[in-house]
């Protein structure tokens, strides 16, 4: 199910306190550490060699990913599997862990309003991870965003979408804009779903969204004293080229099938 947005958002005390303790060191280990190897594994030279059954930089983004939502807390389950390239990804969107979350499975370039480049950490590394970014509310952005997704699909690289278009206060899965599916259309190549269920039965996605009055900063620092939670990561049934007649009737079958595992125990 999906959860109503709590009446307070956080938990004080001294548990948030203790992992606050925990957590901040192992977040900068994390950073000072870890991620200059990560940006080391991209060097053109040997980005490309293989590691794991991937590519080195794709297969360091991945366990980086996955290692700073362990310090956050996130405990992830994965059902299905996510196809091969190329393909395009779409989930439902709370917040900037989504990202983390689906990086944790896959490389995938995302589409992205462009204020995330702003973002400390999350926007760099937004930039580094081929996201393409879009302005909104700009027609000429949109038309150049459609055209680097169909470019990458084309060139049989895989990109992730939220069409919802915005983050959500966790209560519901918001529409689909079906303009989005338009280069999965044109390049021929499948679409799969993904559910993303924050606690038990999706009961903490409303913990996990963005507050009415929260700016990234201030859900990133809530969210890392928040208690252990897990997370389920549900790549679902995908929709294959010319299974359904056109973008709209493809977004409507993706967010039926997202809505449909969100509601599952």
């Amino acid at each position: 199910m999906i959860s109503s947005p709590p009446a307070a958002r956080g938990d004080g005390g001294l548990g948030r306190a203790f992992r606050y303790l925990i957590r901040v060191p192992l977040l900068l280990a994390h950073l000072i550490v870890l991620l200059p190897l990560v940006l080391l594994s991209m060097v053109p030279l040997w980005s490309w060699l293989p590691w794991q059954g991937e590519r080195l930089e794709h297969c360091a983004v991945r366990m980086w990913s996955a290692g700073l939502l362990r310090i956050f807390g996130f405990r992830l389950r994965t059902f299905g599997a996510p196809l091969p390239d190329p393909v395009m990804f779409v989930a439902n969107h709370v917040s900037w862990v989504d990202i983390e979350m689906l990086h944790s499975q896959r490389m995938m370039g995302f589409v992205a309003k462009r204020e995330i480049r702003s973002w400390p950490l999350v926007g760099w590394l937004a930039a580094r991870g081929e996201t393409i970014f879009h302005q909104r509310g700009s027609q000429e952005s949109m038309g150049g965003v459609m055209h680097a997704m169909l470019e990458r699909l084309q060139q049989r690289r895989t990109v992730g979408v939220f069409p919802e278009g915005r983050t959500r206060d966790g209560s519901a899965v918001g529409a689909f804009h079906a303009r989005i599916f338009q280069p999965a259309v044109e390049a021929g190549v499948p679409v799969q779903p993904v559910a993303l269920r924050y606690g038990n039965g999706g009961d903490a996605q409303a913990r996990v969204a963005f507050g009415p009055d929260e700016n990234f900063m201030v859900n990133f620092i809530r969210l890392l004293g928040e208690p252990r939670r897990p997370v389920a990561i549900c790549f679902l049934k995908p929709i294959l080229p010319g299974e359904v007649e056109g973008r709209r009737q493809m977004a409507e079958l993706a967010r039926e099938r997202i809505v449909a595992a969100m509601g599952e125990g």
